[in-house]
């Protein structure tokens, strides 16, 4: 047993799930495990469960002297302070001081971050965007979340949340965002509880028109649903990914135009709809940048796995440490 700090935890922390590992510096993953996040109304209970569940894995490499220290990602995670602060789909309301608490908790260091920055770092380590300097990721799921690297550094802004680019607002007095209230955000459009929505509005407006998708009650379509019957050649259900890709791509060539990037990397559970997304986007996005980026940008698919790519992010935080 090594008594050597040669490993890191890494923690993604979602508003259903909690995932976790314990990563070696080649970004192995060499445990894995998963707890409910949203089953807790406060913290405390939360991180004894999160205890129990890791602490045979930490006992397995050779205790928590092995351990280096913990790296997290998490909605709204604040990078400078260690702190989540007011992230709406977690129970727990406030300031929460996760990182000061894990390290109470575990007896080693530990460093948070925004979730999607998680993702960037670790797509910037070990994916599609290693060895570039300069590159958006965008992550496509429950939300839209976001990772900027420019000068080949993560952007955190003064404060420690810059890059909420799902909140921009892309359709001016359009459609609500259930959380935060604002209209024609970019997440109410392209995440996979925009895309849901996309679907019930068109077979509204499209009374008329046959649709694998009226074989559902309006509350069971979700993001899944609307895949299967595009691709099962659905019209209404292809139409809600070009409208969908439409916006993204959009958003996207405002986004070339602010930082130009080498590369945009699109990650999440609406990257498994393929071509249906990434081609609209694509042509969306070529077609509303200046000439100068035009065909400069490329627009990728993550090469992490889903359920890996935030834990090892967030275990990249832990080699960051001093000490």
């Amino acid at each position: 047993m090594t008594q050597k700090a040669v490993y890191a935890i890494g923690i993604d922390i979602g508003g259903t799930t909690t995932k976790f590992g314990i990563v070696d510096h080649r970004g192995d993953t060499l445990y894995r495990g998963v707890i409910a996040s949203n089953k807790f109304d406060r913290i405390e209970p939360y991180l004894d469960e999160l205890y129990d569940a890791l602490d045979p894995a930490i006992e397995e490499v050779g205790g928590i002297k092995a351990i280096k220290g913990i790296g997290i990602g998490a909605p709204n995670g604040n990078y400078y302070n260690g702190t989540i602060e007011y992230a709406p789909n977690l129970k727990w309301k406030g300031v929460v001081p996760l990182a000061k608490m894990m390290k109470d908790k575990f007896g080693v260091p530990a460093a948070l971050t925004n979730d999607a920055n998680a993702a960037a770092i670790g797509e910037m380590m070990y994916g599609a965007a290693k060895g570039m300097k300069d590159f958006i990721m965008i992550t496509l799921g429950t939300g839209v979340g976001s990772g900027i690297v420019a000068n080949g550094h993560l952007i955190l802004g003064h404060d420690g949340f810059a890059g909420e680019l799902g909140h921009t607002i892309i359709i001016p007095d359009g459609r609500p965002h259930w959380s935060t209230g604002f209209k024609g955000s970019l997440e109410a459009y392209t995440s996979a509880t925009g895309v849901a929505m996309t679907a019930v509005e068109f077979l509204k407006e499209r009374p008329k028109e046959k649709s694998l998708l009226r074989e559902f009650k309006e509350a069971e379509i979700d993001s899944r649903i609307v895949y299967d019957c595009a691709k099962k050649g659905d019209a209404i259900a292809k139409d809600v990914y070009a409208f969908t890709g439409k916006i993204l791509g959009q958003a996207l060539a405002n986004f070339i135009m602010f930082s130009s990037p080498e590369a945009i990397i699109l990650f999440g559970g609406l990257t498994k709809a393929g071509d249906l997304i990434m081609k609209p986007t694509k042509e969306h996005m070529e077609k509303n940048v200046l000439p100068i980026f035009q065909n400069k940008v490329k627009l990728v698919f993550s090469e992490l796995k889903e359920a890996d790519a935030a834990i090892l992010g967030a275990s990249a935080l832990v080699w960051e440490m001093k000490g």
